[in-house]
């Protein structure tokens, strides 16, 4: 696992519980994961996690947010045949703008097919520290989840 967060507390907070936890699969890119996948091969990723990551709520900044056509194309390049792209957040306009810019993208489909696979969080699912403070600010979280079209 390759965890990317470009914030200093986060990161320290990451290393503690990496500590207390005795993981040792972890590696941690302490800045944005765009510079990280630009430095990265061809089909290497198998599973992408987009866990509530800055909404950047005003119009005038929504060129900064993470989901973009740009990022989609270097995962898209990134992630192997039939990878999974998790995407969460409790920013509503922040999922429409992801699911539109995911759905659109044609390396990826949705793999929704019914209302709770995007109400609910998938079975492995971990909470995140962002998630529980939305929780309980009574904000519901949705949890998209996208498959890596093959190329061929």
């Amino acid at each position: 696992m390759i965890g990317c967060e470009p914030f200093v507390n986060g990161v320290g907070a990451l290393l503690s519980r990496i500590q207390e936890d005795g993981i040792a699969n972890i590696r941690i890119f302490d800045d944005d994961a765009r510079l990280l996948l630009e430095a990265m091969p061809d089909a290497v990723l198998g599973r992408v996690f987009i866990l509530f990551s800055d909404p950047w709520p005003k119009k005038r900044h929504h060129k900064r947010r993470f989901i973009n056509r740009a990022t989609l194309d270097s995962l898209a390049r990134t992630m192997k045949d039939g990878a999974q792209l998790r995407f969460a957040s409790d920013h509503m306009g922040y999922v429409r703008w992801a699911l539109g810019r995911l759905a659109a993208h044609p390396a990826f489909q949705w793999r929704a097919r019914r209302a709770r696979d995007w109400r609910e969080p998938p079975a492995d699912w971990v909470a995140t520290r962002y998630q529980q403070k939305a929780q309980r600010q009574g904000r519901p979280a949705v949890y998209l989840e996208f498959l890596r079209l093959d190329r061929s």
